[in-house]
């Protein structure tokens, strides 16, 4: 099968996804192999790097592993080596649309009560992430090895060179990572983070002071003169297993065997269209593409365009689309190698349609319950996981037509909180469900060995009815990364927005629950009326981080979250 895979079964439907499928094979992107590069990141920093990689004739893929590389040094709060991360790739030359899936695993000593106290109670959060026992086999050295295999144009240990540039010089403390250093309460319980965060009285390092990190500067040259078997089965794969299994409290279970034998996995997007356009992201073990685009096809039943943007009607109908989607995502969503996630029923004409028809607009219907996308759907309980936002996303255009969209992650802010070798170990495993089980069977996303947690990672790409390569988009935020996505994928198609404006659009996030506007914005104002029609409603900060890029006649328009600290690069 094709990497572009499309769900529709109407004839009509069926025909128009040939023509799109065969334009995608033979149709040349509007920009020319000589058009503008673009690169947006959450860090200005990291978008340099990535910018720098570009104007010597990289790839996107180049582009994208030196802009990971200095993020785990600048933003450590969100992403790095020690996490995981899911990117899409474009090959405009040979017309496909590829998805890397380097999530991190569960150690294979792992049972399925191990987020379980000696009661049969579930362990608090914080009582779980903290710590070795929350670390899963980190993903992103693995998976940038293989997309650079695949599509890297300069030498791999050159990609390294601004990120080691800083680690050793060092870089001045963003308002941000002070802020969330200063209110974390953890981070400073453990001593390799209290050693590098926090000054000997124990207040948190300024921001505009420079921060140097040798430790990582050692760790990625290593990385970058050795390659990926250096961080899976060398010195550094010994710091990781030490950091985790010796953690005072919460020792975890990882092995050197578990680093070893991880592997990146290529897999198929999934991809449907919504009106004219082709949407594609990814899937399991990550939610967001499927989620996303569900949510997507319940819409298509209503004539959004017509909806006036950020209006009541169009909060409501967005809100309960999001929530219907939700309500599959809880109970059928996992790592696709070890349950069966019925994919293309989800998606289905008939599947999406039929549950649109529980949309009652002006009238909120919520909690909605869970669908049966098959005939003969086992008993499954619904998932309990708890997924908090601490994530960055980067969108990069380079001068080939090749794109890349990629949601990297440590999971919660600053992870576990262990470091080793310079960088921040995450808490990935406590994205699985706590409990395995419920009174309605077992929990799709429950904890097993080997196991990859489930994600709302949503790095995402759109095609124009034409088959060329139209939108480049992805955010951070936990499970409302599904939510942001959506708002900007449908403020941009349905209501003509620019990127940066589509971005900038006030929040509204529905989870098949509490109805969340986002505060100090125009959508406040509208709480009354979402409360008149039945929505538990909370004004809150929604904290996004945003970044794409749309391709469009008069050329590339860039849009970076003014939420976060990034910012749009072009040559």
């Amino acid at each position: 099968m094709h990497a572009l895979s499309l769900f529709r079964y109407s004839p009509w439907h069926l025909l128009l996804s040939l023509c799109l499928f065969c334009l995608l094979l033979t149709s040349p992107l509007r920009a020319e192999s000589n058009q503008k590069f673009m690169i947006t990141a959450a860090n200005p920093l990291a978008a340099a790097a990535g910018q720098d990689m570009l104007a010597r004739g990289g790839s996107a893929v180049d582009a994208a592993i030196a802009t990971q590389m200095v993020l785990t040094l600048v933003e450590p709060q969100s992403s790095g080596i020690g996490g995981g991360a899911f990117m899409l790739f474009f090959d405009r030359e040979t017309k496909r649309l590829e998805t890397y899936d380097g999530r991190e695993t569960a150690p294979a000593a792992v049972q399925e009560t191990h987020f379980l106290k000696a009661d049969g109670t579930k362990k608090k959060f914080y009582d779980a992430v903290v710590g070795g026992g929350s670390v899963g086999v980190p993903g992103v050295v693995a998976m940038m090895a293989k997309a650079h295999q695949d599509h890297g144009i300069l030498q791999w240990k050159d990609l390294f060179e601004p990120a080691i540039k800083l680690a050793e010089e060092g870089f001045l403390i963003s308002p941000r990572l002070h802020y969330l250093v200063d209110r974390d309460k953890y981070l400073n319980t453990k001593a390799a983070a209290a050693a590098y965060f926090y000054n000997m009285d124990g207040t948190a390092k300024p921001a505009g002071e420079r921060l140097k990190n040798p430790s990582l500067a050692a760790t990625l040259k290593q990385i970058a003169n050795g390659g990926p078997d250096v961080f899976y089965r060398g010195d550094i794969a010994k710091s990781i297993v030490d950091a985790v299994r010796s953690d005072n409290g919460n020792p975890g279970l990882l092995t050197l065997n578990d680093l070893a034998n991880y592997e990146a996995v290529k897999r198929e997007p999934v991809c449907a269209l919504y009106r004219s356009h082709q949407i594609c992201g990814m899937g399991p073990p990550t939610s967001g593409g499927i989620t996303l685009l569900q949510a997507l096809r319940i819409l298509e039943n209503w004539n959004m365009p017509t909806i006036t943007p950020g209006s009541s009607a169009a909060i409501d109908l967005i809100a309960q689309a999001s929530a219907l989607a939700f309500a599959d995502r809880g109970k059928y969503l996992a790592d696709g190698d070890f349950v069966d996630v019925p994919i293309e029923s989800l998606l289905g004409e008939s599947y999406t349609a039929n549950r649109a028809k529980l949309v009652k607009p002006g009238e909120s219907p919520l909690p909605f319950k869970a669908g049966v996308p098959l005939e003969k759907q086992g008993s499954l309980g619904l998932d309990n996981a708890i997924e908090l936002p601490s994530t960055s996303h980067f969108s990069i255009l380079d001068s080939f037509g090749n794109a890349v969209s990629m949601t990297t992650s440590v999971e919660n802010v600053f992870g576990s909180r262990l470091m080793t070798g310079g960088f921040i170990l995450n808490n990935q495993l406590t994205d699985f469900s706590f409990s395995p089980t419920t009174e309605d069977g077992p929990i799709a996303n429950r904890i097993e060995p080997n196991k990859r947690p489930r994600s709302s990672m949503s790095p995402t790409m759109v095609f124009d009815k034409d088959g060329n390569l139209h939108m480049v988009i992805g955010s951070p935020g936990g499970s409302r990364i599904i939510g942001y996505v959506l708002k900007t994928i449908i403020a941009s198609l349905d209501w003509n927005m620019d990127m940066q404006s589509a971005i900038d659009m006030p929040h509204f996030i529905n989870r098949n629950g509490t109805l969340d506007l986002e505060a100090e914005t125009s959508l406040v104002a509208l709480k009354p009326a979402m409360e008149a029609m039945g929505y538990e409603v909370k004004v809150r900060s929604l904290n996004s981080g945003l970044h794409g890029i749309q391709i469009t006649d008069d050329g590339l328009e860039g849009g970076a979250d003014p939420r976060r600290e990034g910012v749009v690069l072009t040559d």
